[in-house]
Order: C-alpha cells, then sequence, then structure tokens
C-alpha cells in the first residue's frame, strides 16, 4: 500500500502508481474524504491514464462505504471537475497527474462549489484519517450513478465568453494526448472556427510529447503546425487540461503574463472597478494595465492556494500566473485553461490585426523566464544576494526576495520540493535584464561551488 505521508503534498495527492499510490490506498482516502467532508454525495471524474478508470472506483468503494452517494462523471478535465462541483453543489475529487509522466497518478480535490482542499484547508485530517482505515473492508452503503457532464460544460463556457460573432479563425491545438483531445471539440462545436487537432486521442502513455507546455521541447510541433497552415493560433494544454499555453501567428510563444493582463482587460470592461490577482512574479506589465483600464491589481505569493484565497477574500473577478493557471470569479473562483484561450480567441476574432499585434500591446517588458540553480545551502545563498544589492533598489520578502529597482526587478525563492533557487528577473531593456539575472546567478553560483 502507499506511503501516504509521501504522496499527500501541499495542495493534492500525487505518486508514483502502484508502488506509491494504490486501489487500497485510494479505497481509504475515498472513506476518509467522506468523513472530513462529511459529505452525503460526492462527484469524482477521472483522466485518460490507464490506471484513473481503477484508482476512482476504489475511492467511490471508499466513499460508499461511509454511505455517500456518487456522481461518477467519467471522463473529464480538471476545470471539468470544478465545473461538476459547482454546479451540481457537490465536494469533488479528480483523478490525474497533470503534467507528469505516465506512472503517476493522483488526486485533486475540493468541497462544494470548487473551494479547493490544501494542507492547511482539510488534506492533512484526510491524509491522518486515510493512514488509520487503509486495510480496512469496506462494504457498500451509498449509490453511484453515471452523470456526462461535458455538455453541460462546454454550454456553460459558452455562457462565459460569447464566441458566436468572431471573425473565422483558424486554430491548431496540440492535446498532448490529454485531456484537452476531449474537451475541446465540445466547446469548440458550432463556432466560427477552423480546428487542426494535434495529438487529440486520449492516451495516458504520452506518446508525441510530454503533455506539459511550460517546457519549450513540447511546443515545437504546435510552434511548426502553425506557420505550416497560416493559422491565427496555436493552443497547447497539459495533461489535465487545467492550463494553456498561446501561441502566436508566427509561431512563437505568448507569454502568461501578456494573457493575464488581456483577460483582465476584457473582464474589467465587464466589470468596472474589480479588483485583479496577480502573483509576484508575473510582469510588471500586469498591475500596470489593470490600473490603466480602472482595476485594482492585488500582488499574491506563488501557487494556486494563494491566489483562490485572496480571489476569495478580495472578491476578484480574474486572477493569472505565470505558471499559465487562469482563475475566474464567474467560474467559482477556480481555473479554466479553456476559458483563458476562449477570451484569447475573442479579443482577436473582434478585431482585425494578426494575434503578435494584438498581445503587443500587453507585452511591455524583457523576462528572464524562471532559472532554476540547485543550491543547498538556500538561505546563505539568498544573504549573499541581499548582501550585494543592499541600498540599489526596495526589498520585498513576501515570497523570497524580490528586489525592485529603476525599471527591473528580480524574484530569487526556494522551491517547497527539490533543493534549487528560483529566479525570475525583469526589465524594460533586455540588456539590463540580461545584466541583472547574470550578476545573481553568480551570486547563487559561488555558493552552490
Amino acid at each position: 500500500m502507499g506511503d501516504l505521508a509521501k504522496i499527500f503534498k501541499a495542495y493534492d495527492v500525487r505518486g508514483v502508481v502502484p508502488d506509491e499510490l494504490d486501489e487500497p490506498t485510494a479505497e481509504a482516502v475515498g472513506a476518509a474524504f467522506v468523513e472530513v467532508t462529511g459529505a452525503g454525495s460526492v462527484v469524482v471524474a477521472h483522466d485518460m491514464r490507464e490506471s484513473s478508470p481503477p484508482l476512482a472506483e476504489a475511492f467511490i468503494r471508499g466513499a460508499r462505504s461511509r454511505g455517500a452517494d456518487v456522481v461518477h462523471a467519467g471522463l473529464g478535465s480538471t476545470d471539468l471537475l470544478y465545473y461538476a462541483s459547482g454546479s451540481l453543489g457537490l465536494p469533488g475529487v479528480m483523478f490525474t497527474a497533470s503534467h507528469n509522466p505516465a506512472r503517476y497518478n493522483g488526486m485533486k480535490m475540493c468541497r462544494s462549489g470548487a473551494v479547493p482542499i490544501g494542507g492547511d484547508t482539510g488534506l492533512t485530517e484526510i491524509r491522518d484519517r486515510a493512514a488509520e482505515l487503509l486495510g480496512a473492508t469496506f462494504a457498500p452503503g451509498g449509490s453511484v450513478i453515471g452523470k456526462d457532464l461535458l455538455t453541460g460544460y462546454a454550454d456553460h463556457l459558452r455562457t462565459l465568453v460569447d464566441l458566436r460573432g468572431i471573425r473565422p479563425l483558424k486554430v491548431v491545438v496540440d492535446a498532448g494526448n490529454g485531456m484537452g483531445g476531449h474537451t475541446v471539440p465540445a466547446v469548440f462545436d458550432g463556432l466560427p472556427i477552423e480546428l487542426t487537432p494535434l495529438y487529440f486521442e486520449l492516451d495516458g502513455n504520452f506518446p508525441n510529447h510530454e503533455a506539459n507546455p511550460l517546457e519549450p521541447q513540447n511546443l515545437v510541433d504546435l510552434q511548426r503546425a502553425v506557420v505550416e497552415r497560416g493559422a491565427d493560433l496555436g493552443l497547447a494544454f497539459d495533461g489535465d487540461a487545467d492550463r494553456c499555453w498561446v501561441i502566436d501567428e508566427r509561431g512563437e510563444s505568448v507569454s502568461p503574463s501578456a494573457v493575464t493582463a488581456l483577460v483582465a482587460a476584457r473582464e474589467l470592461a465587464k466589470h468596472p472597478g474589480a479588483t485583479i490577482i496577480h502573483n509576484l512574479i508575473t510582469s510588471l506589465g500586469v498591475p500596470e494595465i489593470v490600473r490603466e483600464h480602472g482595476g485594482v491589481p492585488v500582488r499574491t505569493r506563488v501557487g494556486h492556494s494563494f491566489i483562490k484565497a485572496e480571489m476569495a477574500r478580495t472578491g476578484a473577478v480574474f486572477g493569472g500566473e505565470h505558471s499559465a493557471h487562469y482563475y475566474f470569479r464567474d467560474f467559482w473562483f477556480a481555473d479554466s485553461g479553456l476559458l483563458a484561450a476562449m477570451h484569447v480567441l475573442a479579443a482577436l476574432g473582434e478585431q482585425d490585426s494578426p494575434l503578435s499585434q494584438v498581445v503587443g500591446a500587453y507585452s511591455r517588458y524583457h523576462a528572464s523566464g524562471e532559472v532554476n540553480s540547485a543550491v543547498s545551502d538556500q538561505a546563505e545563498a539568498l544573504r549573499r544576494v541581499r548582501e550585494e544589492f543592499a541600498g540599489r533598489g526596495e526589498f520585498d520578502e513576501l515570497d523570497g526576495l524580490t528586489v525592485t529597482g529603476s525599471g527591473w526587478w528580480f524574484n530569487l525563492r526556494a522551491s517547497n520540493t527539490e533543493p534549487l533557487l528560483r529566479l525570475n528577473a525583469e526589465a524594460a531593456d533586455e540588456t539590463k535584464m540580461t545584466a541583472i539575472r547574470d550578476e545573481v546567478l553568480a551570486i547563487v553560483g559561488k555558493v552552490s561551488e
């Protein structure tokens, strides 16, 4: 049976199947989930991995043993599970390991209304109770009913962004053999979109490339197809399709910060004066553009639990992260890659300019991207960077160390899971950004020698 302490992370459950996560473990977690949440009914969905259906069935057995009724949605993306939880008013569990390799699987859990369950909001209690229940016998109690939620999910997204009136667009979508191959056709059906699908066959072995669009090598096929087909844009989804990466008509990546600013401007047009959430390593252009459109930008730590908590606290209409997660108040404060993609399609299709020109208005700075350095003594590296940059900018320690100077900033923070320091730097001038990036990396490198 699985090692619960190892597979329960800060925000979800993730582990290698069957060594770390197996059916008896999923069964115990199902029973514990119902006990801790007090749920009378639960909705369950799963991705296309070979291990997902049996793990989901095991979880359902555990949940039913505690008297809960189960709505089994079957195949779905993570944002479809959030739709199910929100629209049905039920706690939910999604079986997926997102962008991880085929041998992994996991669970993303939420309370009714798609409210996330993390380490400090119930996940620790579920882990501890599941550990007590491992090896127990689970007799069925509650009922289980299958329910197809794909049509309702697609209809709901189309009510949030109306694409019926846009000019015809040629769109290439790389689903990476993940759940985008299931949800994109349903959402795009009947819209003025000429769809070229790449790797829409559901295959949890990921035979073409990893379903992780944050890694540049996984975008190569999409970039080539966009240019070869003369498409207006390309979209790449991760394995559970809750993240979306955008490629312009030239085959160039569009930064998630630019997408965040674009969607923020659109949401502020509908909700004047609203709050927009962004994490501290999105571009300086995001809060600038939010203010210019009459909104209130609020900066958070990196991580979806911080974004969602701050959105709930402030009633923010939208939130964006550098990792291509986008969160919507109208979608139960949950993230949906496809909904963000629809905003980009709407912005493009409502006028005649190419996407590179449209997003150019939202791209003001030069960014390094995230650069990781292996450092055993992270505290010493951070101390030396503070020392070197003393008096050269404003210091902020909301999440790691952020130093902001005139027209530039950088953030250096420790990984939660690995002996790594993560650097993000940005400047109005590319030469300045490169100089700041390289200076910080040189200081960090001396500690790791």
